[in-house]
């Protein structure tokens, strides 16, 4: 489990983004935050992965605090992120974007080759296309890329930050099923932050809404049939 306790985070010392924020992903589930913008929301991502540091409050990983860890050690103890920001290494193949993600065992050859077989198995198309440029695929394709690269160092826990940006309705569709598929078959937590709030109800467990950088509601993904009342009543 993945847990916030009370956590204050912002860009400068005395300006807090998120205030006094608490919350729990509940292992091999899909935890929403939603809201609107500038509530906070990929603020959060950011301090669990250690690009920004809090200033108060914990972040717990199954009861260990992690508060401040560095990013290259969260890797280790098993957080992983996926930006919302395309991060395919376009001019490169779709093996060397895997390989990119083994780089804290690049020494382990029998390793790597394993987890890039395990993500042709998990992604066929990416074994077709094993050679290809990354920024030749499409944009659903290229999230494969980003998740298999993502999975390659087995996490416990995946930060996914805005998984459907700048995509077409059906991809939007297809990264919905991979996020669905990596909870129900791989058992994996994921911690969504998302501006696309029906979608993100629909594949969610538990949901947390934020306002101003604090809870405004919380509760299992099937109360919040009502969105207008839950948002902006």
């Amino acid at each position: 489990m993945l847990e916030i306790k009370d956590l204050y985070v912002g860009y400068y010392e005395d300006l807090h983004i998120l205030r006094g924020l608490s919350l729990a992903a509940e292992t091999g589930k899909i935890t929403a935050i939603l809201g609107a913008n500038g509530v906070g929301k990929s603020t959060l991502l950011k301090a669990i992965y250690g690009f920004l540091n809090p200033h108060s409050g914990q972040i717990l990983l199954n009861g260990r605090d992690v508060t401040g860890t560095a990013t290259h050690q969260l890797i280790s103890l098993g957080i992983s992120y996926i930006p919302q920001q395309p991060g395919v290494f376009k001019h490169m193949s779709v093996r060397e974007n895997l390989m990119m993600g083994a780089w804290t065992f690049q020494n382990d050859k029998k390793r790597m080759e394993s987890k890039i077989e395990e993500n042709y198995e998990r992604f066929p198309i990416l074994r077709e296309k094993q050679h290809d440029q990354a920024g030749s695929l499409s944009g659903g394709q290229q999230r494969m890329v980003e998740i298999g690269r993502t999975l390659m160092t087995d996490p416990e826990v995946i930060l996914v930050d805005e998984p459907t940006a700048g995509l077409a309705k059906l991809l939007s569709e297809e990264v919905y099923r991979m996020l669905i598929d990596l909870r129900d078959i791989e058992g994996l937590t994921i911690l969504l932050v998302d501006q696309e709030i029906r979608e993100a109800l629909k594949i969610a467990d538990y949901v947390y809404v934020l306002e101003l950088g604090r809870n405004k509601f919380e509760g299992p993904a099937s109360e919040f049939d009502d969105l207008e009342k839950a948002f902006w009543a």
